[in-house]
């Protein structure tokens, strides 16, 4: 007997605003930018590339290069793409 598997896609289990908010809150958590730059290209994925693109006037090819775990997005890249996605970056004291 064979075990089968299937690959687990993060971008079609992002439905609320709140499934997005703890994903990126986890991968924030961790301090790793590749983390961070993949989660947020699952969240971009899940909303539609296309139209984040047509909202952000960042192209396509570059939005999945920066907001992959390969990526490293600037910082004006981040700021477009989490107004875009409705969400707003904030800073508290390290715990």
């Amino acid at each position: 007997m064979t075990l089968e598997t299937t690959k687990w896609d993060p971008a079609e289990n992002l439905e609320t605003p709140e499934d997005i908010v703890l994903y990126l809150n986890a991968a924030l958590e961790e301090g790793d930018p590749a983390l961070l730059s993949a989660a947020l290209g699952d969240i971009a994925r899940s909303k539609g590339m296309a139209a984040l693109s047509k909202e952000t006037g960042l192209t396509k090819p570059g939005l999945y290069k920066a907001l992959s775990e390969n990526g490293d997005p600037r910082l004006s890249t981040l700021m477009k793409v989490t107004k875009s996605l409705g969400l707003q970056l904030s800073i508290r004291p390290a715990a």
